[in-house]
Protein backbone atom coordinates (compact mmCIF):
# COMPACT_ATOMS: atom_id res chain seq x y z
CA UNK A 1 0.00 0.00 0.00
CA UNK A 2 1.31 3.45 -0.93
CA UNK A 3 2.29 5.48 2.14
CA UNK A 4 1.88 9.24 2.50
CA UNK A 5 2.45 11.63 5.40
CA UNK A 6 0.84 15.06 5.67
CA UNK A 7 2.38 17.87 7.71
CA UNK A 8 0.33 20.63 9.29
CA UNK A 9 -2.07 21.69 12.01
CA UNK A 10 -5.37 20.32 13.28
CA UNK A 11 -7.56 22.91 14.97
CA UNK A 12 -10.69 22.84 17.07
CA UNK A 13 -13.60 24.19 15.01
CA UNK A 14 -16.75 25.77 16.39
CA UNK A 15 -19.50 26.40 13.85
CA UNK A 16 -23.10 27.66 14.20
CA UNK A 17 -25.56 24.89 15.02
CA UNK A 18 -29.08 26.24 14.52
CA UNK A 19 -31.83 24.72 16.65
CA UNK A 20 -35.36 26.10 16.46
CA UNK A 21 -36.36 25.86 20.11
CA UNK A 22 -37.59 28.51 22.58
CA UNK A 23 -34.85 27.82 25.12
CA UNK A 24 -32.15 28.60 22.52
CA UNK A 25 -33.66 31.86 21.26
CA UNK A 26 -30.97 34.15 22.72
CA UNK A 27 -28.06 31.72 22.53
CA UNK A 28 -25.50 30.93 19.86
CA UNK A 29 -25.20 27.17 19.85
CA UNK A 30 -22.01 25.83 18.27
CA UNK A 31 -21.09 22.45 16.87
CA UNK A 32 -17.59 21.26 17.74
CA UNK A 33 -15.40 19.55 15.18
CA UNK A 34 -11.78 19.36 14.05
CA UNK A 35 -10.28 20.66 10.82
CA UNK A 36 -7.22 21.99 9.05
CA UNK A 37 -6.29 21.95 5.38
CA UNK A 38 -3.76 19.11 5.38
CA UNK A 39 -5.80 17.24 7.98
CA UNK A 40 -8.88 17.40 5.74
CA UNK A 41 -6.79 16.02 2.88
CA UNK A 42 -5.46 13.26 5.13
CA UNK A 43 -8.95 12.08 6.01
CA UNK A 44 -9.91 11.63 2.37
CA UNK A 45 -6.56 10.13 1.35
CA UNK A 46 -7.07 7.47 4.02
CA UNK A 47 -10.62 6.84 2.84
CA UNK A 48 -9.33 6.49 -0.73
CA UNK A 49 -6.94 3.70 0.18
CA UNK A 50 -3.61 5.30 1.09
CA UNK A 51 -1.69 4.43 4.22
CA UNK A 52 -1.79 7.91 5.73
CA UNK A 53 0.15 9.42 8.63
CA UNK A 54 -0.22 12.89 10.07
CA UNK A 55 2.66 15.02 11.35
CA UNK A 56 1.88 17.74 13.89
CA UNK A 57 2.22 18.73 17.53
CA UNK A 58 -0.67 18.67 19.97
CA UNK A 59 -1.17 19.05 23.71
CA UNK A 60 -2.21 16.53 26.33
CA UNK A 61 -5.57 18.19 26.96
CA UNK A 62 -8.96 16.60 26.30
CA UNK A 63 -9.32 18.21 22.85
CA UNK A 64 -5.93 16.93 21.71
CA UNK A 65 -6.98 13.46 22.87
CA UNK A 66 -10.23 13.76 20.91
CA UNK A 67 -8.27 14.77 17.80
CA UNK A 68 -6.10 11.67 18.19
CA UNK A 69 -9.20 9.52 18.65
CA UNK A 70 -10.75 11.02 15.51
CA UNK A 71 -7.60 10.26 13.53
CA UNK A 72 -7.58 6.69 14.79
CA UNK A 73 -11.21 6.29 13.71
CA UNK A 74 -10.22 7.47 10.21
CA UNK A 75 -7.23 5.08 10.17
CA UNK A 76 -4.74 7.95 10.09
CA UNK A 77 -1.44 7.07 11.71
CA UNK A 78 -0.44 9.16 14.74
CA UNK A 79 3.07 7.85 15.29
CA UNK A 80 4.62 11.11 14.05
CA UNK A 81 2.58 13.33 16.40
CA UNK A 82 4.22 14.80 19.50
CA UNK A 83 1.96 15.67 22.42
CA UNK A 84 3.28 18.40 24.72
CA UNK A 85 2.14 18.73 28.33
CA UNK A 86 0.37 21.96 29.23
CA UNK A 87 -0.46 22.88 25.64
CA UNK A 88 -3.69 22.95 23.61
CA UNK A 89 -4.49 22.98 19.88
CA UNK A 90 -5.53 26.13 18.05
CA UNK A 91 -9.17 27.18 17.80
CA UNK A 92 -11.28 28.90 15.19
CA UNK A 93 -14.91 29.97 15.18
CA UNK A 94 -17.11 30.27 12.10
CA UNK A 95 -19.83 32.92 12.12
CA UNK A 96 -22.42 33.76 9.50
CA UNK A 97 -22.46 37.33 8.19
CA UNK A 98 -25.70 39.13 7.25
CA UNK A 99 -25.02 38.61 3.53
CA UNK A 100 -24.80 34.82 3.97
CA UNK A 101 -21.01 34.54 3.83
CA UNK A 102 -18.91 32.82 6.49
CA UNK A 103 -16.40 34.68 8.68
CA UNK A 104 -13.51 33.00 10.49
CA UNK A 105 -11.92 34.07 13.79
CA UNK A 106 -8.69 32.34 14.87
CA UNK A 107 -6.85 31.71 18.15
CA UNK A 108 -3.68 29.84 17.26
CA UNK A 109 -0.65 31.86 18.39
CA UNK A 110 0.16 29.38 21.18
CA UNK A 111 -0.68 26.25 19.20
CA UNK A 112 2.05 23.59 19.58
CA UNK A 113 2.02 22.89 15.82
CA UNK A 114 3.86 26.19 15.38
CA UNK A 115 6.94 24.46 16.82
CA UNK A 116 7.25 21.88 14.04
CA UNK A 117 10.85 21.71 12.70
CA UNK A 118 11.92 24.17 15.40
CA UNK A 119 15.33 22.54 15.94
CA UNK A 120 17.75 20.53 13.78
CA UNK A 121 17.34 17.61 16.19
CA UNK A 122 13.55 17.64 15.89
CA UNK A 123 13.84 17.88 12.11
CA UNK A 124 16.28 14.97 11.90
CA UNK A 125 13.97 12.79 14.02
CA UNK A 126 11.09 13.53 11.66
CA UNK A 127 13.27 12.89 8.61
CA UNK A 128 14.12 9.40 9.83
CA UNK A 129 10.39 8.61 9.99
CA UNK A 130 9.32 10.45 6.85
CA UNK A 131 11.93 8.81 4.64
CA UNK A 132 9.94 5.57 4.95
CA UNK A 133 7.02 7.20 3.10
CA UNK A 134 6.41 7.31 -0.64
CA UNK A 135 5.17 10.91 -0.49
CA UNK A 136 5.09 13.85 1.90
CA UNK A 137 2.36 16.49 1.55
CA UNK A 138 2.22 19.98 3.04
CA UNK A 139 0.78 23.41 2.34
CA UNK A 140 1.40 27.13 2.51
CA UNK A 141 -0.42 27.15 5.84
CA UNK A 142 2.16 24.69 7.17
CA UNK A 143 4.85 27.16 6.08
CA UNK A 144 3.06 30.18 7.52
CA UNK A 145 2.49 28.89 11.05
CA UNK A 146 6.14 27.98 11.70
CA UNK A 147 8.94 30.51 12.12
CA UNK A 148 11.63 31.51 9.66
CA UNK A 149 14.29 29.23 11.17
CA UNK A 150 11.81 26.35 11.26
CA UNK A 151 11.13 26.90 7.56
CA UNK A 152 14.87 26.62 6.88
CA UNK A 153 14.97 23.34 8.81
CA UNK A 154 11.92 22.14 6.90
CA UNK A 155 13.49 22.91 3.51
CA UNK A 156 16.64 21.01 4.47
CA UNK A 157 14.47 18.06 5.50
CA UNK A 158 12.49 18.14 2.25
CA UNK A 159 15.65 18.13 0.15
CA UNK A 160 17.00 15.15 2.09
CA UNK A 161 13.68 13.37 1.55
CA UNK A 162 13.78 13.99 -2.20
CA UNK A 163 17.35 12.67 -2.30
CA UNK A 164 16.03 9.56 -0.51
CA UNK A 165 13.41 9.11 -3.25
CA UNK A 166 10.38 10.56 -1.46
CA UNK A 167 7.94 12.59 -3.59
CA UNK A 168 7.08 16.05 -2.20
CA UNK A 169 3.59 17.43 -2.89
CA UNK A 170 2.67 21.02 -2.03
CA UNK A 171 -0.46 23.20 -2.10
CA UNK A 172 0.30 26.92 -1.73
CA UNK A 173 -3.01 27.61 0.09
CA UNK A 174 -2.13 31.27 0.62
CA UNK A 175 -3.80 32.92 3.63
CA UNK A 176 -2.62 36.57 3.91
CA UNK A 177 -3.42 36.98 7.61
CA UNK A 178 -0.92 34.22 8.52
CA UNK A 179 2.05 36.04 6.98
CA UNK A 180 3.93 39.14 8.16
CA UNK A 181 3.59 40.59 4.67
CA UNK A 182 3.23 39.50 1.06
CA UNK A 183 6.97 39.57 0.41
CA UNK A 184 7.62 37.03 3.16
CA UNK A 185 4.99 34.73 1.66
CA UNK A 186 6.33 35.12 -1.89
CA UNK A 187 9.88 34.32 -0.79
CA UNK A 188 8.77 31.25 1.17
CA UNK A 189 6.61 29.95 -1.69
CA UNK A 190 9.39 30.27 -4.24
CA UNK A 191 11.82 28.54 -1.91
CA UNK A 192 9.61 25.54 -1.25
CA UNK A 193 8.67 25.17 -4.91
CA UNK A 194 12.36 24.44 -5.51
CA UNK A 195 11.89 21.36 -3.31
CA UNK A 196 8.54 20.22 -4.76
CA UNK A 197 7.66 17.48 -7.23
CA UNK A 198 3.87 17.88 -7.43
CA UNK A 199 2.46 21.40 -7.02
CA UNK A 200 -1.30 21.69 -6.48
CA UNK A 201 -2.12 25.38 -6.90
CA UNK A 202 -5.34 27.39 -7.00
CA UNK A 203 -5.44 30.31 -9.40
CA UNK A 204 -7.39 32.40 -6.87
CA UNK A 205 -4.40 32.07 -4.53
CA UNK A 206 -2.01 32.99 -7.32
CA UNK A 207 -4.01 36.18 -7.92
CA UNK A 208 -3.96 37.08 -4.22
CA UNK A 209 -0.24 36.43 -3.85
CA UNK A 210 1.16 37.54 -7.20
CA UNK A 211 -1.55 39.70 -8.78
CA UNK A 212 -1.74 37.28 -11.69
CA UNK A 213 -4.10 34.35 -12.26
CA UNK A 214 -3.25 33.42 -15.84
CA UNK A 215 -2.08 29.95 -16.80
CA UNK A 216 0.88 31.30 -18.76
CA UNK A 217 1.92 33.63 -15.95
CA UNK A 218 1.83 30.79 -13.42
CA UNK A 219 3.87 28.54 -15.70
CA UNK A 220 6.48 31.27 -16.15
CA UNK A 221 6.66 31.93 -12.40
CA UNK A 222 7.67 28.36 -11.61
CA UNK A 223 9.45 27.30 -14.79
CA UNK A 224 12.84 27.06 -13.07
CA UNK A 225 11.57 24.90 -10.20
CA UNK A 226 11.87 21.56 -12.01
CA UNK A 227 8.38 20.49 -11.00
CA UNK A 228 7.28 17.07 -12.15
CA UNK A 229 3.64 18.13 -12.28
CA UNK A 230 1.90 21.46 -11.82
CA UNK A 231 -1.86 21.21 -11.31
CA UNK A 232 -3.96 24.36 -11.48
CA UNK A 233 -7.34 24.30 -9.75
CA UNK A 234 -9.73 26.85 -11.21
CA UNK A 235 -13.04 26.30 -9.43
CA UNK A 236 -15.77 25.43 -11.90
CA UNK A 237 -13.41 25.87 -14.87
CA UNK A 238 -11.16 23.15 -16.29
CA UNK A 239 -8.35 21.87 -14.10
CA UNK A 240 -5.00 22.16 -15.89
CA UNK A 241 -2.13 19.66 -15.67
CA UNK A 242 1.24 21.06 -16.75
CA UNK A 243 4.39 19.00 -17.21
CA UNK A 244 7.65 19.71 -19.01
CA UNK A 245 6.19 18.47 -22.29
CA UNK A 246 2.44 18.92 -22.08
CA UNK A 247 -0.53 20.96 -20.92
CA UNK A 248 -3.82 19.11 -20.50
CA UNK A 249 -7.22 20.55 -19.57
CA UNK A 250 -9.61 18.34 -17.57
CA UNK A 251 -13.25 19.52 -17.66
CA UNK A 252 -15.14 20.08 -14.41
CA UNK A 253 -18.74 18.84 -14.74
CA UNK A 254 -21.41 21.18 -13.36
CA UNK A 255 -22.53 20.39 -9.81
CA UNK A 256 -26.12 20.93 -8.77
CA UNK A 257 -27.12 22.04 -5.27
CA UNK A 258 -23.80 23.47 -4.14
CA UNK A 259 -24.04 24.12 -0.39
CA UNK A 260 -20.53 24.80 0.91
CA UNK A 261 -17.24 24.98 -0.99
CA UNK A 262 -15.12 24.81 2.18
CA UNK A 263 -12.48 22.12 1.77
CA UNK A 264 -13.07 21.54 -1.94
CA UNK A 265 -9.42 22.15 -2.79
CA UNK A 266 -8.25 19.94 0.07
CA UNK A 267 -10.46 17.13 -1.17
CA UNK A 268 -9.31 17.56 -4.78
CA UNK A 269 -5.75 17.15 -3.53
CA UNK A 270 -6.68 13.93 -1.74
CA UNK A 271 -8.30 12.48 -4.83
CA UNK A 272 -5.40 13.49 -7.03
CA UNK A 273 -2.61 12.25 -4.77
CA UNK A 274 -4.39 8.99 -3.93
CA UNK A 275 -4.77 8.20 -7.62
CA UNK A 276 -1.19 9.14 -8.51
CA UNK A 277 0.27 7.08 -5.67
CA UNK A 278 -1.88 4.15 -6.80
CA UNK A 279 -0.24 4.44 -10.24
CA UNK A 280 -3.06 6.13 -12.15
CA UNK A 281 -2.32 8.72 -14.82
CA UNK A 282 -2.29 12.43 -14.01
CA UNK A 283 -5.41 12.86 -16.14
CA UNK A 284 -7.31 10.15 -14.26
CA UNK A 285 -6.00 11.55 -10.97
CA UNK A 286 -7.40 14.99 -11.82
CA UNK A 287 -10.75 13.42 -12.69
CA UNK A 288 -10.83 11.67 -9.34
CA UNK A 289 -9.91 14.91 -7.58
CA UNK A 290 -12.71 16.74 -9.37
CA UNK A 291 -15.18 14.00 -8.49
CA UNK A 292 -14.23 14.05 -4.81
CA UNK A 293 -14.47 17.85 -4.62
CA UNK A 294 -17.87 17.65 -6.33
CA UNK A 295 -19.12 15.42 -3.53
CA UNK A 296 -17.91 17.68 -0.73
CA UNK A 297 -19.45 20.89 -2.00
CA UNK A 298 -22.92 19.36 -1.87
CA UNK A 299 -22.61 19.09 1.92
CA UNK A 300 -21.90 21.36 4.85
CA UNK A 301 -18.35 21.28 6.21
CA UNK A 302 -14.94 20.20 4.94
CA UNK A 303 -15.10 16.67 6.37
CA UNK A 304 -18.37 14.83 5.77
CA UNK A 305 -19.44 11.47 7.18
CA UNK A 306 -17.50 8.55 5.76
CA UNK A 307 -20.66 6.63 4.91
CA UNK A 308 -21.97 9.58 2.88
CA UNK A 309 -18.67 10.08 1.08
CA UNK A 310 -18.26 6.39 0.28
CA UNK A 311 -21.83 6.09 -0.98
CA UNK A 312 -21.59 9.08 -3.31
CA UNK A 313 -18.11 8.10 -4.51
CA UNK A 314 -19.40 4.68 -5.44
CA UNK A 315 -22.58 5.95 -7.08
Amino acid sequence: MAHIAAIGEVMVELAPFPIDAPETKDRDLMALSFAGDTYNTSVYMSRLGLQTDYVTKLGEDSYSKKIMQRMNSEKIGTGMIECIAGRSPGLYIISNTPDGEREFSYWRKEAPARELFSTPENSEALFLKLKECDCVYLSGITLAIIGEQSRKNLLITLEKLRTAGVTIAFDSNYRPRLWRDKQEAQDAMLQIMQHTDIALLTLDDELLLWGDDTIEGTKARYKHCNLRELILKRGAEDAVIITANSQVHIPVPPVANVIDTTGAGDTFNAGYLAARLLNKSAEDAARQGIRCAGIIIRHRGAVIEKSVFDKELGA
